[in-house]
């Protein structure tokens, strides 16, 4: 998984509880109904809180899914949109995340070849496929990169600058202190990082990308676009 490349639903409850102080000229039957109303009250805000959380959960969900991948991408990589939120949800994996490995790895170059033998859109090492895979075809290249995208996901624990560092680099390798990576690990897990923040932001523009594209990612994306047309 590497290419030569240039160089976290919060939920909150609030349970509203009311107290008041009855005098003690009230009569105590009064009291009772008073706190057994109170008591009804705040025991029906905390179901109706807890029936609704996974509802606007889901809806909050949807939304996401709805806006598909954010528009910094160059447009090499959007033109994979929908291919890359059909295998973001068989993969479980943020669309955006998978956007930007794309983005680093081949900008979206089917043929793309590293020196190190890397191939195809996620650039996938040989070792990953199997005999007779053909390892640039689109479906084949990400059934075996993101499977180990998701891989390096679970061994880092949600991290993303762990997730970019295991794909690039090695899941063991990632575990080491950061200061054991490799150099060309380090550098993608910087522009890695800083294109999904940007992207996660919901923003239309990224300086990181930018950086990446005048740091040579422009020639990648001109193969790309070349292959595209």
């Amino acid at each position: 998984m590497t290419f030569s490349s240039p160089t976290s639903f919060s939920k909150t409850q609030a349970v509203e509880s009311s107290s008041g102080c009855l005098r003690r000229f009230l009569l105590p039957p009064l009291a009772v109904v008073l706190v057994s109303a109170l008591l009804a009250l705040g025991l029906t805000r905390i179901d109706t809180a807890q029936a609704s959380s996974p509802e606007i959960s889901i809806q909050e969900k949807a939304k996401v899914a709805k806006k598909g991948l954010a528009p910094l991408f160059t447009p090499e990589v959007l033109a994979w949109e929908d291919k890359i939120l059909a295998w973001s949800t068989v993969y479980q994996l943020d669309p955006n995340l998978v956007a930007t490995v794309m983005q680093i790895e081949s900008c979206g170059y089917i043929d793309a070849e590293s020196g190190s033998g890397a191939m195809g859109l996620f650039q996938v090492m040989p070792y990953h496929f199997q005999e007779g895979e053909d390892p640039f075809l689109p479906e084949v290249n990400a059934f075996r990169g993101l499977k180990y995208l998701r891989q390096a996901q679970e061994s880092g624990g949600g991290s993303t600058r762990l997730t970019l560092a295991g794909y690039n680099g090695g899941i063991n390798a990632a575990r080491a202190a950061e200061r054991y990576w490799a150099y060309e690990t380090q550098r993608y897990v910087y522009w890695g990082l800083g294109i999904y923040r940007d992207a996660r932001s919901g923003l239309d523009y990224s300086p990181r990308l930018e950086e990446w594209l005048a740091a040579g990612g422009s020639g990648l994306c001109r193969l790309a676009r070349q292959s595209q047309q």
